[in-house]
């Protein structure tokens, strides 16, 4: 019987984003999984870096899910840096080039392509590291009190 590791996403996406958040942790970036920046927009890992810089990095499980992501474009004014992750059998002939690559399996992750710098509006910064830390401290509520971590309760 083959024993699996017990918080082992079992979505490849999810994998990918996992070994994503570890290479990033390891940069000294504060690391966000599954983040809406607006309406409509979901992004798969989000991270702040040392010196303030957001990055968003698309995790992509193959060819299909590439070519259904209609999206992706959108997520460039909500980051300073773009990146897709993908595993070793990806063809990375299809990502475009002007595009940050990082290699990734569940257990961690390499950057083969720095992403271009492309710097966000000062406003438009200072919103999304607001929301970026405010749905984190709730997440974290949520983990050490499940009630007390949910909406807010309205008075009675």
């Amino acid at each position: 019987m083959q024993m699996t590791e017990p918080n082992l996403p079992e979505q490849p996406g999810f994998r990918l984003a996992r070994g994503v958040a570890r290479l990033l942790r390891s940069l000294d970036h504060a690391v966000l999984c599954e983040f809406v920046p607006s309406r409509g927009l979901r992004v798969d890992v989000i991270s702040i870096t040392p010196k303030g810089e957001i990055w968003i990095v698309e995790c992509k499980s193959g060819r299909a899910d590439f070519t259904a992501d209609r999206k992706w474009q959108n997520y460039l004014e909500w980051s300073d840096r773009f990146f897709w992750a993908v595993d070793t059998d990806f063809p990375d002939d299809l990502l475009p080039p002007d595009t940050g690559l990082i290699r990734a399996d569940a257990y961690g992750a390499e950057i083969l392509r720095d992403s271009p710098l492309t710097k966000m509006a000062g406003a438009r910064r200072t919103r999304l590291t607001r929301d970026i830390a405010r749905t984190a401290s709730i997440r974290l509520q949520a983990l050490t009190d499940p009630v007390a971590g949910g909406q807010p309760e309205r008075g009675t």
